[in-house]
């Protein structure tokens, strides 16, 4: 959709066709797509037309490709503002890879390295130039515009510039001085964050001329979106990893010493993980940040200074330790997760001990406007954790943006939605103990005095200020001050009490609040949040060929660090996968991999084609649906919960039913990726291990199989004396008894084991 921050937002010009037909060309061969992403086409036209644009697009929305790809189409240089020297690096690495004549300028260059570079300028030699703004406005380089052939000014993470953003920049202001060196120099700035203040900043302050402002849909439905209580933060973030080790991802931390110690004990749990913060040196943090990128690490524990603007597409999870200040840096720092399209997961630990800490930063603030503005922003930031409601639906009307659907199908809330229950009683006791409070004393009181109240603590303040004698004194001893606290902010949330800062944070009833007390109606509340059941898509459900898919990711990694480039500029995820499940055989086939183009074909074709040729020779291609091709771009979920997550259950419990045999039916594919591990000379443990699932589903797995018929070799399992001692404990106990056998057999075989055994042998010697 179109914002509207122009008067003129509609523009009937098209695209010649020899012009369209030229820039797909360009797309192809040097990006390998063959289509545009939404809005993209729309925002090139206006480009090329030499008119201000400004682009709000979600990240992994290809920002970058609406300035790169009329850099290709048009002679002259296009100068690219960068707020972060590693995101230069990044981007010109990938433009390198694809063909395209990039470079950057910042401190991380010798003297000499820039004088080269600066000839290379000078001679025409570079498409895009990558600095920073306090870099470019330097007196000798702001030259370059004068100097140069200068076509366009792509000013990327423009929120940077005004003070209502969440990652305000002062020498983004300085920007505006290029208007006075070249008035008729044309901008696109782009952001994926920015609400409706700040779009009206960026025009302003950069002094847009009539800009065309695109405005995409700030949903990525490719996240799932994941509340947990935050109860032990570092156990369920272990956990949460040891499910993933395949995966890679980012941990936000609200303190450098946090993101130093989860990362001390990932690394002792014998997880690759390592801190990056601002407290770090400029080395360190530069080397944690490749190894990250490489995929040399699976966790980066980071604050809040790691990751804008990361193009690092197959970030498959973020997870939050600590409570975000606002909405605006939880969208931010989310957006980082699966910017290849590929489903990916965010989760923020919650607990309101951590909306205490927030408060205490913003009450040191000595700015009043600034705290006010900081405790609104808070108190959206704490709606979206507790609410029961859509969390999607909740973060995109916080933008401005209407939902139709109340159930996403990618949170934890529409996947297990949460009880309610007759609120009403408890609502009336919190009110009731807030216009005690004030009209008793005379003064308010913040959220955790009020609690104290109603639990009758013991405290100091209550002391003094005699509120032991109040009525609401003790009257909720009937919950825990955890429950309390959840029903003050919902009510908060939904309007019967409200936060104000005089000049602390206190709570005071609303119209709305003094009406229900007067004539209270029955006011049903959402239960505490728990861990949700059900599970939204994962990669894994994508179908492919991973035995493939893991060659194709071994071959990508040795030329990746040949090229001393991360992983995904030699090709990305979704590309390989693709090539796991199409097994393209020519270079015909190749091309039609998502992401490949001429260029790429010519240099890494050959390689990837002839593991794919020599997977070919030892296993038979699976048959997989096409409609399981993981996404390209980003794509809207199906509203039905239902068709968005896995069967649950299909983890099979090896002690449970031990007397109900799994029923013959077709295999899946996952069974038959088990089948060709074990084939191949692997270990349940191994298969396992690859395939990042238990020992169980493995051993469920092949007891499918069998019984479906499938010829299985289980020798590598047992001895033929180790096959008799089970042939004689189940005669004894019966095939159907398990447990019994197992412990005839002094526990020293396993479940599965005993279970693939009785699968070959039981209904013969029954």
């Amino acid at each position: 959709m179109k914002n509207n921050l122009s008067p003129q937002q509609t523009n009937s010009r098209h695209l010649s066709p020899s012009t369209q037909s030229h820039l797909l060309s360009l797309l192809k061969e040097h990006f390998g797509f063959t289509a545009f992403r939404p809005l993209q086409e729309e925002i090139i036209r206006d480009v090329l037309a030499k008119r201000d644009v400004v682009a709000l697009l979600p990240t992994g929305g290809g920002k970058s490709l609406c300035f790169q790809l009329p850099a290709l189409a048009r002679s002259g240089l296009t100068i690219v503002v960068s707020p972060l020297i590693a995101l230069m690096k990044d981007q010109v690495d990938g433009l390198r890879a694809n063909g395209i004549a990039a470079t950057y300028l910042n401190s991380s260059l010798t003297a000499q390295e820039s004088q080269a570079r600066l000839r290379g300028l000078h001679q025409g030699d570079y498409r895009l130039l990558y600095m920073a703004p306090e870099r470019l406005m330097v007196p000798g380089y702001l030259s370059l515009v004068r100097n140069f052939q200068v076509n366009l000014l792509a000013i990327d993470e423009a929120h940077c510039i005004s003070e209502w953003g969440h990652d305000f920049r002062p020498e983004y202001r300085r920007l505006v001085e290029l208007r006075d060196q070249a008035p008729s120099l044309p901008i696109i700035a782009l952001t994926a964050t920015a609400t409706e203040r700040v779009q009206k900043d960026i025009v302003t302050l950069l002094r847009l001329q009539d800009p065309a402002c695109y405005v995409a849909s700030f949903n990525r439905p490719n996240l799932t979106y994941h509340v947990q209580p935050k109860d032990n933060p570092f156990g369920q973030v272990l956990a949460f990893l040891r499910k993933r080790h395949k995966d890679s991802g980012i941990l936000y931390c609200q303190s450098r010493n946090t993101t130093e110690s989860v990362a001390d004990r990932l690394q002792q749990n014998g997880l690759k993980a390592l801190p990056y913060h601002a407290g770090l040196s400029a080395e360190e943090r530069t080397r944690h940040q490749e190894l990250f990128l490489r995929d040399e690490i699976q966790v980066i524990c980071a604050t809040i200074a790691f990751g804008m603007g990361i193009n690092k597409p197959n970030v498959r999870f973020v997870i939050h330790y600590d409570l975000p200040k606002n909405l605006e840096s939880y969208y931010q720092e989310t957006g980082r997760a699966g910017r290849d399209g590929l489903p990916s997961e965010c989760v923020l630990l919650f607990s309101a001990g951590d909306t205490v800490k927030q408060q205490r930063f913003i009450n040191e603030k000595t700015n009043f406007q600034e705290q006010q503005i900081a405790n609104r922003q808070l108190q959206e930031m704490v709606h979206y954790a507790e609410c029961g409601t859509c969390r999607r639906r909740t973060l995109l009307q916080y933008f401005g943006e209407q939902v139709e659907s109340e159930n996403c199908g990618g949170c934890d809330n529409c996947l297990s939605p949460r009880d309610t229950f007759d609120g009403t009683d408890a609502a009336q006791t919190v009110l009731s103990c807030v216009e005690e409070i004030r009209g008793t004393s005379g003064f308010s009181v913040g959220l955790n005095h009020v609690i104290a109240v109603l639990t009758g603590a013991n405290t100091e303040k209550i002391r003094r200020w005699r509120h032991d004698h109040l009525t609401s004194y003790g009257k909720g001893e009937g919950h825990r001050r955890p429950e309390w606290a959840a029903i003050s902010r919902e009510l908060i949330r939904l309007g019967y009490l409200q936060q104000t800062v005089d000049p602390f944070t206190v709570l005071e009833v609303t119209d709305q609040g003094q009406h229900f007390l007067q004539d209270p109606k029955t006011l049903m509340l959402t239960k505490p949040m728990s861990t949700p059941e059900r599970k939204a898509l994962s990669v894994e459900d994508l179908g492919h060929d991973e035995m493939l898919f893991t060659r194709l990711r071994q071959l990508r990694k040795t030329l990746a660090d040949e090229g001393d480039v991360p992983a995904y500029v030699i090709f990305s995820d979704v590309a390989l996968r693709q090539m796991a499940r199409d097994y393209p055989t020519n270079e015909q086939e190749f091309l039609q991999i998502s992401g490949v183009g001429n260029r790429k074909l010519q240099e890494f074709g050959p390689k990837f084609l002839a593991v794919i040729a020599a997977h070919l020779e030892n296993y038979a291609p699976l048959s997989i649906p096409k409609e399981s091709n993981p996404p390209s771009t980003p794509s809207l979920r199906n509203q039905n919960p239902a068709n968005n997550q896995r069967g649950v259950g299909c983890r099979q419990d090896l002690e449970v039913n031990e007397e109900t045999a799994i029923k013959k039916k077709p295999l899946g594919d996952t069974v038959h990726q088990t089948l060709r591990y074990f084939r191949s000379g692997h270990s349940i443990e191994q298969i396992a291990s690859e395939r990042g699932l238990v020992t169980s589903t493995i051993y469920g797995h092949l007891e499918q199989a069998i019984q479906a018929g499938e010829p299985v070799d289980l020798t590598q399992l047992w001895t033929s004396e180790q096959e008799l001692e089970m042939a004689e404990a189940f005669m004894k106990t019966g095939f159907g008894n398990l447990t019994g056998a197992k412990e005839l057999l002094g526990n020293l075989y396993d479940y599965g084991q005993l279970r693939l055994f009785r699968a070959v042998h039981g209904k013969k010697w029954q």
